[in-house]
Order: structure tokens, then sequence, then C-alpha cells
């Protein structure tokens, strides 16, 4: 597996590296104030995607950081449960199951509702 993700890697560099070299042509950008700045086309293209993906990485790193905080507390809280219910409940030795006798059956259990069915 770990052989499929460098190929992936190496691959996906290959192709950057074709598509850079097949558009270094300059694009120039008209800036306020009468500006004209000349960037060649991957660099531009490259910083265009760096400003999609990283509000979307913060965003991401943001929830992630929240859930975190959930799950420790509700983690904090179940400890706390468990052992106020360990503090609180009375040590009784445990009684083994007893087991049903072989004559009775079960009862059936009448289902929930007004009883038509």
């Amino acid at each position: 597996m770990q052989f499929l993700k460098i190929l992936f890697w190496c691959l996906l560099a290959f192709l950057a590296a074709a598509f850079t070299i097949g558009n270094w042509t300059a694009v120039p950008i008209r800036l306020p104030g009468g500006l004209v700045a000349d960037v060649n086309l991957p660099f531009l293209l490259f910083f265009t995607f760096l400003l999609g993906l990283l509000p979307t990485l913060g965003w991401q790193a943001a929830r992630r950081w929240r859930l975190n905080q959930r799950l420790t507390t509700c983690e904090r809280t179940l400890a706390e449960t468990r052992a106020l219910h360990a503090a609180t409940a009375p040590m009784s030795p445990v009684s083994p199951v007893a087991q049903p006798s072989p004559g009775l059956a079960p009862t059936p259990i009448a289902p929930a509702g007004n009883g038509l069915l």
C-alpha cells in the first residue's frame, strides 16, 4: 500500500511539472491604481489554489478542535458519573442467576397500542 501512495505522489508531481513547463507564460494582472503585474501562470494557479484551500483547512481544524473538546467533556462527565455511582452503590455479594425450570414456558409480552393487529 505504501508503494501505491508513493507512486501516486510521484505521478502527481510529474503532472504538475509537465503542466508548469507547458504553461510557463506571463499573465497580466490589473491591480488598483493602474498597475499591471506580470505573473507566471503556474504561480497564479498555485496561489489561487491556496487561497481556496487555507480557509477550508482552518474551518476543518476549528471543527475538529470543537469536537475534541466536546468528546473530552463527555468522557469527563461519564467518568464522574461512574465514580459517583460506584461510591453510592452498596456492595452486595452477587447471587448466581436462577435458571428457569424446564416445565414453565415464558409468558408472551403483549404488544403496545390499541390491541388491534
